[in-house]
């Protein structure tokens, strides 16, 4: 499994790559699209809308289930991923790259630090 060190991430299998400006990048992790298997849809349609920590931003659906996404630190959604209306499986296959899901920007950028560290999430899925 891959969990590049400059990511955090959520018990739930999210992560979160900060950016500039309080911008923050979300996506699943490797763990989670290899646990979902083939990704067929992705559904989001939270943006603009200001969400708490925890809060479903969406929800992602493979062959034989479909789960929902949380939002790791609260925001508001400025930007959703327009590639996974037609390649949802780039999640499969780059999911910390052109898989990414939303952009957000992030109430309190301090928050992040608060999340699993890359060691610390490799220990948490073994």
């Amino acid at each position: 499994m891959n969990f590049p060190e400059n990511l955090r991430y959520t018990k739930e299998h999210e992560w979160i790559r900060s950016e500039e400006d309080g911008i923050v990048v979300i996506g699943i992790t490797d763990f989670a699209q290899s646990e979902l298997g083939d990704i067929v849809y992705v559904e989001i349609e939270t943006l603009n809308e200001q969400l708490g920590a925890d809060a479903v931003f969406g929800t992602v659906e493979a062959v034989k289930t479909v789960s929902d996404l949380f939002l790791p630190v609260s925001g508001t959604i400025i930007e959703v991923n327009p590639e996974l209306n037609n390649t949802p499986e780039v999640i499969n296959s780059d999911p910390y790259g052109a898989g990414w899901m939303i952009k957000v920007k992030v109430d309190n950028p301090s928050d992040i630090e608060n999340l699993l560290t890359a060691e610390a999430y490799a220990a948490l899925v073994g």
